[in-house]
């Protein structure tokens, strides 16, 4: 069997799979084949050096041709018409599909959700809601804007919806170890469940809790009844029932409620409710300093402290306000700075 044969069944075999490691092979193969033509020929001035070598190989398979270097023989012309620029334009094609293909591949899987995230501090939302959950998704990057990182982890097959603002994961279950690894779960500061299924969120609530206990868990439900069920479970979870049909016999008794509860929810227009914690080292003070202090220097109304026994609505003015209390208030954009 001639030697051509058996190098014509070795390239089916190994060049037929196009891989990183091949094309490696191919590249030093025809690079190393054409130096030798070359030196056969009689071209000293393209390979004397190593750098003046690699840089007329690559200036000729790019088809750049500057002309700075050229073949000068005969022999070394037929070389460089036979062998390296057909060659070389092969190679160079290969190699320019390969790092393309890489970076196609690359967006996909980011674009699909394949890709393992490397982010902490972040909010991690978990389900799909549709417009639902993309306004979700713009309300809170109107308050996390230049803070925490948003990252999507949906069940659906979809593509990430808002690509270039926030990281996706798909994944195939909210319970899913290796899915939820890649949307770096254990490095989140705040976790949003909000699915269409109740039992889909809770079961994700109680996982979710078990993975990262530190982190602020918030599971919208729209039986109430499961908000009690998990916080037996998971006290520190913050749990939000549905209350449309509150917010309907409200507005039967009030006209404009309804109104009144969207400006007070609603980020991007009117006023807004927000919350900040009053600081550790602080003496203890009062409703009315406080309350007077929002309103003069920042045009806010506080209207409720958390002291850790729940939310207590318009506090007495005389209520005392112990360090790390937690006060609500109303004002038209967050108060980033007080002057405590």
């Amino acid at each position: 069997m001639s030697i051509w044969i058996l190098f014509q069944r070795w390239a089916v075999k190994n060049l037929g799979q196009l891989n990183g490691r091949n094309l490696l092979l191919t590249l030093l193969g025809y690079s190393a084949i054409s130096w030798l033509l070359l030196v056969i020929a009689g071209e000293r001035a393209l390979t004397h050096s190593l750098t003046d070598f690699v840089y007329y190989l690559f200036v000729t398979a790019s088809t750049v041709g500057y002309g700075d270097m050229s073949p000068t023989t005969v022999m070394g012309k037929w070389v460089v018409s036979l062998f390296i620029i057909p060659g070389g334009l092969g190679l160079f094609a290969l190699g320019i599909g390969r790092i393309a293909g890489g970076f196609i591949s690359y967006w996909k899987s980011g674009l699909l959700g394949r890709r393992s995230l490397k982010v902490d501090n972040h909010i991690l939302v978990l389900g799909w809601n549709a417009q639902r959950t993309l306004h979700l998704i713009k309300m809170l990057q109107h308050e996390e804007k230049g803070n925490r990182p948003i990252v999507l982890c949906v069940r659906p097959e979809i593509e990430n919806p808002l690509p270039g603002e926030v990281e996706f994961v798909r994944v195939a279950s909210f319970t899913d170890n290796e899915g939820m690894a890649r949307a770096s779960i254990e490095q989140a500061s705040c976790i949003v469940i909000d699915n269409p299924e109740d039992d889909v969120t809770l079961s994700a609530a109680l996982y979710c809790a078990n993975k990262n206990p530190t982190a602020h868990l918030l599971a919208y439900f729209n039986d109430e009844s499961l908000s009690q069920l998990l916080k037996q479970h998971c006290p520190n979870a913050e749990c939000i029932p549905s209350v449309a049909v509150e917010m309907l016999a409200k507005a039967a008794v009030d006209p404009g409620s309804s109104e009144l509860h969207h400006e007070l929810l609603s980020t991007d227009q009117g006023m807004t409710q927000y919350s900040v914690t009053y600081p550790s080292g602080s003496a203890i003070t009062t409703i009315d300093i406080l309350f007077t202090l929002f309103k003069q220097e920042h045009d806010a109304t506080l209207i409720a402290i958390d002291t850790g026994d729940g939310v207590e609505l318009n506090p007495s003015l005389q209520r005392e306000v112990p360090p790390e209390a937690k006060l609500f208030y109303i004002s038209d954009e967050r108060i980033n700075k007080f002057n405590w």
